[in-house]
């Protein structure tokens, strides 16, 4: 047993061992010394010294042969009862006990770090045993069992046993809980009656161990959980899954994820409130129903998100006196605490995706875990707004390009049409009455030349609305000087550039021609300015007017066709137009072949 131990018992226990032990061979020595010669009598004290020296090692051994020499040269050596040392047979015996106590103590140590080398080898193949059951094995919970079957049999005991909810020990049992980042999550449950010795190893060095892994492999299932959970909602984002569906199922997939009690994907809507547009409720008899709109609180996840634009934490959530109707309805849901993960959709808030508990705190990862959840649900909603943008551009497209057609119709109909029928009538006419005089046809035919110079014109004015014969021949830059000339509102241009593309040079044109319209119909301006250069590939178009300001991208049609315009050839187009500080536009055209 000396040499099994693995740690010394305390020191004060040695000191009364030592002591003793020196008492006992002393009292032995004195009843053997009427049979033997006083100079044997040494070997009595050897015993306790290597007890004490093995035990509690060199210091307390060293201490003890000192002892054992003073009391055997006082009690035994004569003349008894007195203390000499002066002896060289005396020094002699100390220096026998010394060097038995450096054997002893020196053994000792080595066993011992042996037992502990043993033990550390025992513990690392229990932790590579374990981390190949508990790592390599996609359910958790099926190799648990596995585990501590390995944990059993390595450390010899009759069984063992891991359980996923916290369970206290009994008469049978002795429970060690598992902890993950310190909350109790299961219990490692060993047989009652096992020695302190394995019971402390256990405590000290196998359960920590056990935590980690354990934490690792659910880690490790989680983290497998949630990219299954992910490539599922990418599979609908990409099918185009209707937006009301795809919210649904995003607070299904993050409750099952992160085993929350309530989920919900929240859009904000005007005036500080906010609508459930997707909810996941678990094992809860209160629910948050979906499409309930309320109004944000403070103090709740919502409200914080909103406030800050970014992911937030709140709790414990109470509702006290005079609260809203919403936390007051978190509070009847049992709501102890949430965490909110915003939904930024081209740069602004779209809504929140919220967890909430109604037991423990959620765990300090929920945060990054919810992320992955929300960029793909903004992803989502960005995709369905640029479906319904591109739908709703594609229509006007359609509708504009119907308008047109119907007034060039009218234009030709009204016009040219009307000025070559009347022709065609009175040459008919002429041709009838077949005028001999020669004054008479040259007038006829004076009159046909001017109805042809007027329906000329006439083309040539539906040409130039059309495609503007001077950007043709000469480019954009004298194209737009000739508009400048004609805006009833005075502009100052700065334009340089050479020529391009003529795809481009034509949506270039028709969104200063276009900008400059809405400038003299409604911006009240008394100067606009342009200016236009061409760098990096691209033409950069800055229109802006010192008018009233507040115009309206959602309505009306000029901005409209400037923004279909720029983005049908992948541009860019920004309008800012602050009530009473104008209206600036500025557009980014790709040089793009024709």
């Amino acid at each position: 047993m000396i040499v099994a131990r693995r740690s010394r018992p305390p020191v004060a226990l040695g000191i009364a061992v030592a002591i003793s032990c020196v008492a006992a061979e002393t009292v032995i020595a004195v009843f053997l010394a009427q049979v033997t010669p006083a100079r044997s009598l040494g070997v009595v004290y050897l015993l306790g010294i290597v007890a004490v020296a093995a035990v509690w090692g060199l210091w307390l051994g060293m201490a003890t042969a000192v002892i054992s020499t003073l009391a055997l040269d006082f009690f035994l050596t004569p003349p008894t009862g007195s203390l000499t040392l002066g002896k060289a047979e005396d020094w002699a015996v100390l220096a026998v006990f010394l060097a038995v106590t450096l054997l002893a103590g020196s053994l000792s140590r080595l066993s011992r770090s042996l037992a502990l080398e043993i033990d550390a080898r025992g513990e690392s193949d229990l932790a590579a045993g374990l981390s190949r059951v508990l790592l390599e094995t996609p359910d958790v919970k099926a190799a648990e069992p596995a585990a501590a079957r390995l944990l059993a049999e390595t450390l010899d005991l009759p069984y063992a046993a891991i359980e996923r909810d916290p369970t206290p020990g009994d008469r049978r049992h002795v429970a060690f809980p598992l902890h993950d980042r310190g909350v109790p999550v299961a219990s490692l449950l060993v047989p009652t009656g096992l020695p302190r010795s394995t019971l402390r190893r256990l405590r000290e060095r196998v359960v920590p161990s056990l935590e980690i892994l354990l934490r690792a492999a659910r880690e490790r299932e989680r983290a497998a959980d949630q990219q299954v959970a992910l490539r599922r909602l990418a599979t609908l984002v990409a099918r185009g899954t209707p937006p009301e569906e795809l919210f649904g199922a995003v607070a299904r997939e993050v409750g099952q994820v992160l085993e929350a009690r309530h989920v919900a994907v929240i859009r904000y809507e005007p005036g500080a409130t906010a609508t459930n547009v997707g909810v996941w409720n678990h094992g809860s008899v209160a629910t948050m129903p979906l499409g309930l709109r309320w109004r944000l609180e403070r103090g709740s996840a919502s409200e914080l998100v909103a406030r800050t634009g970014e992911t937030g934490r709140v709790g414990p959530i109470r509702a006290p006196e005079g609260a809203g109707e919403f936390l007051s309805s978190l509070q009847r849901m049992g709501v102890t605490s949430a965490v909110g993960c915003p939904v930024t959709v081209g740069g602004r808030l779209w809504g929140a995706v919220v967890v909430a508990s109604t037991s423990e705190p959620l765990p300090e990862d929920v945060e990054n875990r919810m992320r992955d959840f929300t960029d793909l649900l903004a992803t989502a909603i960005a995709n369905a707004e640029s479906h319904e943008k591109l739908e709703a551009s594609r229509a006007r497209v359609i509708a504009a390009a119907d308008a047109t057609r119907r007034l060039i119709e009218r234009d030709l109909h009204d016009g040219v049409q009307q000025h070559l029928a009347a022709l065609m009538l009175e040459l008919r006419a002429a041709t009838a009455t077949a005028p001999a005089d020669p004054d008479e046809i040259a007038g006829v035919l004076y009159h046909t030349v001017l109805g042809l110079d007027e329906a000329l014109e006439d083309l040539r004015g539906l040409a130039r609305g059309l495609h503007p014969a001077l950007l043709s021949r000469q480019g954009l830059e004298p194209a737009i000087k000739a508009l400048a000339r004609c805006s009833p509102v005075p502009v100052e241009l700065s334009v340089c550039g050479d020529r391009v593309a003529e795809r481009t040079e034509v949506t270039a044109y028709h969104v200063v021609s276009e900008a400059l319209a809405n400038v003299a119909e409604h911006a009240d301006a008394s100067v606009a300015h342009v200016d236009l250069t061409i760098e990096d590939a691209a033409v950069r178009l800055s229109i802006r007017d010192d008018g009233a300001g507040g115009a309206d991208t959602a309505h009306g049609t000029g901005l409209l066709s400037i923004r279909d315009r720029v983005e049908a050839i992948g541009g860019k187009l920004e309008i800012s137009s602050p009530p009473g500080g104008g209206t600036s536009l500025f557009a980014e055209i790709p040089i793009t072949g024709d």
